[in-house]
């Protein structure tokens, strides 16, 4: 994802003269293009995120569209006072970008894994949060985020993800996209997990079960559309987000959920557990530690699918 990153920002650089790519001090030969092309606004903060994120805020009060992109905790937690104060409090339209969300650095631990970064950035007033679940829905963010007149956080992966093909590719901000029906049960997916919670449809239907899929590549405003859809028509809902189970996707929608009226649907939740990982392993080993596996999620979707049907 962080190549078509650059290879987007390129793009956009040449056509929008407004936008400005802040860099905190990572990605330089991945932004060649980019320096090649709008040499001025390309600028190397170093490891100073938090005056990375002032220096954009003035930019954007200034009429410029500034794009900051640094791996996700230090684009997100280690200056999180400046995006609430300097971004947020004055509502301008600063594009932040964390690459490697989630476990996608699992093997260098826990200063590197973001599970936190949806449920902090969401809580943050005029703040737009999404997470696209390949290049494609990165591509689409980048271009809506654009638009925008206030904050704007996009988490990405890092490299080799799946592009999804979906049954529905039209983009909206706050509008979840179709990527399989189904009758029985209603899987949910935010980032990059969507190719997981794909197998995990398969083994279902191999099981005569069929999964309506969903990807959910923004998670603040929430679809509260297909959200009151898929807890009206289906009895289980399942939702998957390499983030923690607090303050996610998923705990934004038990938040509405908990306002609702009696629904026929019942909330599954997969994602990290309130911990730290402390072990080192790769991307694989860390989702399969925290059950977000095809396999585990088609058996507890199994399991919760066969107990409302008793």
């Amino acid at each position: 994802m962080r190549n078509a990153f650059a290879d987007e920002i390129t793009k956009l650089g040449v056509s929008d003269s407004r936008v400005v790519l802040l860099s905190g001090d990572i990605g330089n030969k991945l932004f060649d293009k980019f320096k090649a092309a709008s040499e001025d606004r390309f600028l190397n903060c170093g490891i100073a995120e938090a005056n990375m994120m002032g220096v954009a805020a003035g930019m954007a009060l200034s009429g410029l569209r500034p794009v900051i992109y640094t791996i996700t905790p230090f684009t997100t937690t280690r200056c999180y006072e400046q995006i609430r104060v300097d971004a947020c409090y004055h509502n301008v339209p600063v594009i932040i970008v964390g690459t490697g969300s989630g476990l996608s650095y699992a093997e260098l631990g826990p200063t590197h894994h973001s599970c936190e970064d949806l449920a902090i950035m969401r809580v943050l007033p005029n703040m737009t949060v999404m997470a696209p679940a390949d290049e494609v829905e990165l591509r689409q963010c980048l271009r809506a985020a654009l638009k925008q007149n206030g904050p704007v956080y996009i988490r990405i992966g890092k490299k080799g993800e799946q592009i999804v093909p979906k049954k529905d590719d039209s983009f909206e901000i706050g509008r979840a996209i179709n990527v399989r029906e189904g009758t029985d049960v209603c899987l949910i997916g935010a980032g990059t997990l969507l190719p997981t919670v794909l197998q995990a449809a398969d083994l279902l239907a191999a099981q005569g079960i069929t999964a309506r899929v969903e990807s959910f590549h923004t998670i603040k405003p929430l679809d509260v559309d297909t959200v009151r859809t898929a807890f009206t028509d289906y009895s289980i809902v399942a939702v998957v987000e390499e983030h923690s189970r607090i303050g996610g996707l998923g705990g934004s929608i038990a938040e509405w959920l908990a306002q609702q009226d009696r629904m026929q649907g019942r909330l599954l939740s997969f994602g990290t557990d309130d911990e730290f990982m402390h072990e080192v392993g790769s991307q694989d080993y860390a989702r399969a530690k925290y059950g977000l596996t095809a396999e585990n999620i088609a058996s507890k979707v199994q399991a919760a699918y066969a107990k409302a049907r008793s």
